[in-house]
């Protein structure tokens, strides 16, 4: 099935060849030249993965992502000339899937872009695969079949990645996994500094799973070991 995909980018050549090169792939590219534009096109439509540069005119890259992760958890991966710790932990923050950093080769560009569709289609279609498997920690309940995550019976909206980091927690809940563990998990790769990838996911899970996230109820770290869900 071809992808939809958003390239989202102020320079046109390289807009220009990032498009040609994923028609030839056989995908779906759509362009936008700035983040208003993209917001629109985001709005109107439905993409499969969304290529976002980080410095554009009128808005850039981070309040785009910010703006799309309020109501959309389509995967979007960065393209920057940004290659420094803080910016990156800054857009995990925001939600972003993935980092490309320029120049790059556009082989890995579009290898990355197919991990993070076969990521976000096996999310969907698990449901497919598995009759109705729901997960339950307390008050912490994930529903494998309609990939429903709710607390105390309130719903939570998770990324794709947070989700399936949730998901693997939970479904071995009291076992604790290294940082490298969840990575290769997640992500279906060696693990290389996962430390900051993760640890930022897992916050983020936090604030959204527990009533004080400095002291969680749900998901616990081992210091020096990992992390777990309590099997409450």
């Amino acid at each position: 099935m071809n992808s939809k995909i958003l390239i989202v980018e102020d320079e046109a050549k390289l807009r220009e060849v990032l498009c040609d090169y994923f028609s030839s792939k056989g995908e779906l590219p759509v362009e936008a030249s700035n983040g208003m534009q993209a917001l629109e096109l985001i709005d109107e439509n439905e993409f499969d993965a969304v290529l976002l540069d980080i410095m554009m005119p009128e808005l850039d890259g981070l309040s785009v992502c910010r703006a799309v992760r309020r109501t959309n958890d389509v995967p979007i991966i960065f393209l920057t000339a940004l290659s420094d710790e803080d910016d990156k932990l800054l857009g995990y923050e925001l939600g972003v899937d993935d980092y490309i950093t320029k120049p790059f080769n556009p082989l890995e560009l579009v290898a990355r872009v197919k991990s993070q569709l076969r990521r976000y289609t096996q999310l969907g279609n698990l449901n497919q695969q598995n009759n109705s498997q729901v997960y339950k920690c307390g008050g912490l309940m994930i529903n494998d079949e309609n990939k429903e995550v709710t607390v105390d019976g309130e719903p939570i909206k998770l990324t794709p990645i947070e989700y399936n980091i949730l998901l693997l927690l939970v479904k071995n809940a009291g076992k604790v996994f290294s940082i490298d563990q969840i990575y290769e998990q997640i992500w279906k790769e060696e693990a290389y500094g996962a430390d900051n990838t993760v640890t930022v996911h897992i916050r983020h899970i936090r604030e959204k799973i527990e009533i004080d996230p400095k002291n969680p109820k749900y998901l616990k770290v081992i210091w020096g070991v990992g992390y777990k869900v309590e099997n409450l």
